[in-house]
């Protein structure tokens, strides 16, 4: 892994990229999302302070525990500019997080148990499928395998 010296504020996109791990398309998706910023050179490239190193590790750890980068931009958004999340932000954000990943969890493992009934009756029907229909919120309205957007019918004798 490159060094980069201390007296060195500012990265290249190239270089933010072989030290952080993500790939040049990913900081450049991250930054159009507001999650790293930088700035331009006089010759339109891009520069990035050093705390985007710890802001590109902090999106990338919340990303593959399952949050949504709309909430990851959220939680970055609440600090300082040019802060980097440390261990108590992590620990704060993490807290928060747990019960939307203990619902997912949940979520997945109802899936996870009805996914065998699913497979062994093919049917999908909107009476009895718990995977498309939970608790049959459609069955009183509806009926067939899948969820068709309901069409009005035209009064008669216009066709």
């Amino acid at each position: 892994m490159p060094q980069i010296p201390e007296k060195i504020h500012e990265l290249t996109v190239g270089q933010l990229s072989a030290r952080s791990g993500a790939a040049v398309s990913a900081l450049h998706f991250y930054e159009s999302k507001g999650l790293i910023s930088s700035r331009r050179t006089s010759g339109n490239q891009r520069r990035y302070g050093r705390d985007a190193l710890r802001r590109v590790a902090f999106v990338r750890a919340a990303q593959r525990v399952g949050i949504p980068l709309a909430t990851i931009r959220e939680a970055l958004a609440e600090l300082p500019e040019e802060r980097t999340p440390d261990r108590d932000d992590w620990a704060r954000l993490s807290r928060a997080w747990r019960k939307e990943l203990d619902e997912r969890i949940n979520q997945l493992g109802r899936l996870r148990d009805h996914l065998t009934d699913c497979i062994g009756c093919g049917c999908l029907s909107l009476e009895t499928c718990v995977l498309s229909n939970p608790d049959d919120v459609f069955g009183e309205r509806l009926t067939g395998s899948r969820l068709l957007p309901e069409r009005r019918r035209a009064p008669k004798g216009d066709a």
